[in-house]
């Protein structure tokens, strides 16, 4: 089951704020980037869009950095990060949820990303929904 609960996430983007603001944005960018670092563990990670939907940070692919996302839809087609950067921009901090590939264990789940808007940077974590396969039963 997953060990990690929705106000993990807030925890998270809270402890990546006070970090950004204290050290300022490239250390900051450099340590939610860094797949080793305090900002990745397990199946939790920070990243970090541009208030228009580019990638500035990313804990577990760093590929994606420098990318825009503002298009980019789940695997149901729910344009997530479009709704992220509205509520964002309009309200400050809010809850998204989408499907997304988990790295921990290679599935496509359901996950629910609280972020918050500093500055002209939107930080975001998210915690799976882990999904329990009904078991199969055969007759015999």
């Amino acid at each position: 089951m997953n060990k990690w609960v929705e106000e993990d996430a807030k925890k998270w983007v809270d402890k990546a704020v006070d970090f950004y603001k204290a050290s300022g944005k490239r250390i900051a960018f450099a340590e939610y980037t860094n797949p080793n670092g305090q900002f990745v563990q397990d199946e939790m990670y920070i990243y970090v869009l541009s208030r228009k939907g580019t990638m500035l940070a990313h804990g577990v692919n760093e590929r994606f950095v420098g990318e825009d996302f503002s298009d980019l839809k789940d695997s149901d087609g729910k344009s997530f990060i479009k709704e992220i950067l509205e509520t964002a921009n309009t309200q400050g901090s809010g809850w998204v949820e989408y499907k997304w590939f988990n790295p921990v264990t290679k599935e496509v789940l359901p996950k629910k990303v609280y972020f918050k808007k500093v500055d002209d940077l939107i930080i975001c974590s998210g915690v799976y929904k882990h999904v329990v396969h009904p078991l199969k039963f055969s007759c015999i």
